[in-house]
């Protein structure tokens, strides 16, 4: 009865969306914010990359779950603009048995086509939920966007290549490649179903969530330390050929900015008529509640000459998908700041964050059940706020005139440093009268390495910084 109700209520809320969203669409990338797809739904696909195919962008990532780690199914979106995604389907759901079934473990999905054969082959990390029987896996499919045939593991002389972070790479010449942590690298055959030679063979310690660009003759292998769920400096290598000798180049994001809080998955260049533009898709990982809150960082990479670096953090920010130019864009609304109490009502338990002694000068509570609301009039809010080392999760909730609850969401707060963005921008609504809602859940996430070394938050804190009304 309980799972009949849930899928109910999530039905309405899709149609809901469908039928008082505006024609207007979503006019940006947003980074650190949870995206929605055409049916209300947030956009779930993690570990994730992109495969651009008759002139649509499909993305395929981790679809999540916020109960636990297991295998929930691979998603598929496309996209024309990359800031609208349409659910396709999944791709590849959970099988009825064997090492992509129940309570397995499935990451990283990567796709390309096959230029021998036309056929779509998924690549993918296959595990246990102790990570103690790791292989790097495929799957096949006729069409982009079909459901995919899970075939087991590739095998190299005869053996599955027993690995857990993976990605892969296809160069100039339709040659495909798998990369795996620690800096392996393993060439396909023509068919990409098997593997014929290891080209690298540990060139690093660590180094999980692998990717491999090029630009002109240098080619760039980008990678994260191994910091389980937490962010970290991500950093890079380059060489003139696969086989390298590939040199060291330290960290692409400023020191401690944590690649802007995120983890490499995949860079997508997107070449137009005037410049080549190199997006990088970070993960934002906010586990356990991996599906709710956890997010994606997309950032314009600057690649120039041997280096790479993300010098600062784009917000918002638009592509030009036939030019391959950039450029950012600032969200325009009303701003209520957080000191106005005639328009945000606040719980007894909200106060002035001046204890801290930061930069900042926001409102917060970390009194499970403390809540603030706004009524706003307009077709989208959003909502700043301040991300601390003691930050925790908030429910979001958008009621209409009505008493209705048309949207409900979890976000987090935290981060391993103090810093101040947008946390969350709804949907496009119908213009119209609205109560937004943020109350604290008295939770916070915390995850562990395999040594047991422990990360996360300190506490349950929620803030508010100021809110955007867009009329």
């Amino acid at each position: 009865m309980f799972l009949k109700k849930t899928i109910l209520t999530i039905a309405f809320f899709s149609i809901y969306s469908l039928a008082t969203a505006q024609k207007d669409k979503i006019d940006a990338i947003y980074s650190g914010i949870p995206w929605f797809d055409n049916n209300g739904n947030v956009v779930s696909a993690h570990g994730a990359n992109i495969v651009k195919d008759n002139g649509k962008y499909y993305l395929f990532g981790e679809y999540k779950s916020d109960d636990n780690n297991a295998f929930n199914g691979f998603s598929c979106y496309s996209s024309t603009d990359l800031y609208n995604w349409k659910f396709e389907k999944m791709a590849l759901p959970v099988q009825k048995s064997g090492n992509l079934g129940p309570n397995r473990v499935g990451e990283r999905p990567k796709v390309m086509k096959c230029p021998k054969t036309g056929e779509y082959i998924m690549y993918m990390h296959a595990d246990d939920l102790n990570y103690k029987d790791q292989y790097v896996g495929y799957a096949t499919s006729k069409t982009i966007n079909g459901e995919y045939t899970f075939q087991g593991p590739v095998l190299f002389e005869g053996k599955p290549i027993k690995k857990w972070d993976m990605g892969t790479y296809q160069d100039t010449d339709g040659s495909g490649y798998i990369i795996t942590h620690s800096g392996n690298l393993y060439k396909l055959s023509d068919d990409y179903k098997s593997v014929t030679e290891q080209v690298v063979k540990d060139m690093t310690s660590q180094c999980e969530a692998p990717v491999i660009i090029k630009k002109g003759k240098t080619y760039f292998w980008l990678g994260s330390y191994l910091s389980s769920w937490e962010r970290n400096d991500n950093y890079y290598f380059t060489a003139t050929s696969l086989k390298g000798p590939w040199k060291s180049h330290g960290n692409f994001a400023p020191k401690n900015s944590l690649t802007w809080n995120s983890q490499s998955t995949f860079v997508l260049p997107i070449a137009g008529s005037k410049e080549t533009t190199y997006l990088f898709m970070g993960d934002r990982w906010a586990f356990p509640h991996q599906k709710s809150a956890a997010t994606y960082v997309w950032q314009p990479l600057t690649v120039k000459n041997d280096s790479i670096f993300l010098a600062d953090y784009k917000e918002n920010w638009q592509i030009n998908t036939t030019t391959g130019k950039w450029s950012t864009l600032k969200l325009k609304g009303e701003i209520i700041p957080n000191t106005d109490t005639k328009k945000i009502k606040y719980s007894d338990n909200w106060k002035p964050q001046t204890a801290l002694k930061d930069a900042f000068s926001d409102s917060s509570s970390d009194v499970k059940g403390a809540s603030f609301s706004v009524n706003f009039k307009g077709t989208q809010i959003g909502l700043y706020g301040v991300a601390r080392p003691n930050g925790g999760y908030a429910q979001i909730e958008i009621k209409d005139n009505t008493g209705k609850i048309i949207q409900s969401h979890m976000i987090e707060m935290y981060c391993k440093y103090t810093e101040s963005s947008l946390k969350y921008l709804s949907p496009l609504l119908k213009k119209g009268d609205y109560t937004f809602t943020v109350t604290v859940l008295g939770k916070h996430g915390n995850w562990y390495k395999k040594d047991g070394t422990g990360f996360g938050s300190t506490g349950d804190f929620v803030s508010v910084d100021k809110i955007i009304v867009k009329n």
